[in-house]
């Protein structure tokens, strides 16, 4: 049942399922029609309406079904956007977060490129997913400080640090 305030007529539609997707294919289609990233923001009702028809990967939708989401419906798509889906944890320190970087669809796109993420199918993870892997990545492949040598590494580089040093003071 759908109640139009301006002609304060009610119609009646089938119920209708709908399947939502919250990755980064939707998020592609949203900022490309509003210009503007969708992350880090606060969105309008009409922006926020407009996502939604954007995740739904449902063929052939009547655009009068979008009328039907409560409030109710509208708080149960935002929790499901905000769910982390994954088990892994990254305690990032506060000198690695960007929060003032404007996160974009085309940002994400290039993280996978420079990470070796493919593109298919991880774009159409759910996008907390998908941010938690290139988290992961990114560590993963930055060369670790707290490596150590193994013994016979860290014999050979004293040697060679010894060495240098005797024939810097031989020059002298």
């Amino acid at each position: 049942m759908l109640h139009d305030p301006i002609t304060n007529l009610i119609s009646y539609t089938k119920e209708t399922t709908i399947v939502l997707e919250h990755s980064l294919v939707s998020l592609s289609k949203w900022e490309s029609k509003w210009k503007v990233p969708f992350l880090n923001k606060e969105h309008t009702e009409k922006e926020f309406d407009d996502y939604i028809r954007c995740m739904t990967i449902t063929q052939n939708v009547d655009p009068t079904v979008y009328l039907g989401i409560t409030p109710e419906l509208r708080k149960e798509i935002q929790d499901y956007m905000e769910d982390s889906m994954t088990a892994a944890v990254v305690h990032e320190s506060k000198v690695q977060q960007n929060s003032s970087k404007f996160v974009t669809s085309d940002l994400i796109y290039y993280w996978m490129t420079a990470l070796n993420i493919p593109f298919d199918p991880c774009q159409k993870w759910h996008l907390s997913r998908l941010l938690m892997l290139i988290r992961i990545a990114n560590i993963e492949n930055k060369p670790s400080k707290d490596r150590k040598m193994s013994k016979a590494d860290s014999a050979r580089s004293h040697h060679a640090t010894n060495a240098a040093r005797r024939a810097k003071r031989r020059h002298k």
